[in-house]
């Protein structure tokens, strides 16, 4: 399905990055972001130019990525569905999340779609303790989120792990189909949880920290809409003791988080790929055919996205 006439209409017809203007006036560079109502923060993780190989970029069209989708319209069903076309959806929220929020919170797969429960965390992981622990993390700015993202990577690759979350969906982007079929990986807001996992298939690609890390950072604009409403819920939720400003700095996702996760995956695992191969039990053949499925030549309607723009609005949206 093309986009429709209100989304053509607020594109960018002036020098810069075209962009989307959501309902609430969020504007959002697209690409990378697309827009399907009822679904926030959904974004393609591919275009990426990637380091060291000249003329080779991340394939587009294949890994999506984004919020909770169980609210999308029937516009935004046709927009996932008709237009990217996405079959497999990969849910990495956990057992309690969705009790929590009801079976609404599970939503229902779209007409030729498969939805995959992969939770990273399982029940033991929220307990009060650890709880309390990851949203101290959070809260306490860059050095915290790492703290914070060690947790997740250790949930992950956790031994005997009954999902296997991170393998579960490489398996899938590794098929021998070319080019594998569209995914939605997402959480609650696609932020943490996936956007670790995001930052490991780039970066295993190939994709440089400095591109990974701006990918990570555009949860920032697509969750901006959302921020006001997710702050206020912390803030009133208690564990914080109320702190607005802690709030705030557990729902960014400034690029110097995700710069220093990976470099604290090198010094804990040796790399991004030691980690996938000897932690979450990755075969290494794998890793290579997921190369060869994501990472293609650049053509001349395939160009590198150029994000040097994009890192402006993000910058723009702090002020």
């Amino acid at each position: 399905m093309a986009a429709n006439a209100d989304d053509m209409a607020n594109e960018s017809a002036s020098p810069g990055p075209q962009v989307v203007v959501l309902p609430s006036g969020t504007k959002l560079p697209s690409p990378p972001f697309i827009h399907a109502p009822g679904l926030d923060n959904l974004r393609d993780a591919g275009g990426y130019a990637v380091s060291g190989s000249p003329g080779k970029i991340i394939r587009r069209g294949v890994l999506f990525r984004g919020a909770d989708p169980s609210k999308l319209t029937e516009e935004g069903v046709a927009v996932v569905s008709n237009q990217l076309g996405i079959t497999h959806i990969f849910d990495l929220r956990s057992t309690l999340e969705l009790e929590r929020d009801g079976a609404s919170a599970v939503g229902k797969p779209w007409p030729g779609a498969t939805r995959s429960f992969l939770p990273v965390f399982l029940d033991r992981d929220y307990s009060p303790e650890a709880l309390v622990e990851r949203f101290m993390n959070y809260s306490y700015g860059t050095e915290g989120f790492a703290k914070a993202y060690s947790s997740i990577l250790a949930a992950a690759a956790e031994p005997n792990h009954p999902y296997d979350p991170f393998r579960t969906i490489i398996a899938h982007l590794a098929s021998s189909t070319q080019p594998p079929s569209p995914l939605l990986v997402h959480c609650s807001a696609g932020k943490d949880r996936t956007g670790i996992f995001i930052a490991l298939v780039l970066s295993v690609c190939g994709v440089d920290d400095a591109t990974v890390s701006h990918e990570y950072s555009l949860t920032d604009l697509g969750l901006l809409a959302r921020k006001k409403g997710i702050v206020d819920k912390i803030t009133a939720g208690g564990i914080l003791g109320g702190d607005r400003a802690r709030a705030e700095r557990m729902v960014t996702s400034h690029k110097e988080n995700m710069i220093a996760t990976l470099a604290m995956i090198r010094s804990t695992y040796g790399s991004v790929e030691q980690y996938l191969v000897n932690h979450c039990r990755v075969p290494a053949e794998q890793l290579e055919q997921l190369r060869r499925n994501l990472v293609i030549d650049a053509t001349a309607t395939e160009q590198p996205l150029n994000w040097s723009p994009h890192a402006v609005m993000v910058d723009a949206s702090y002020s």
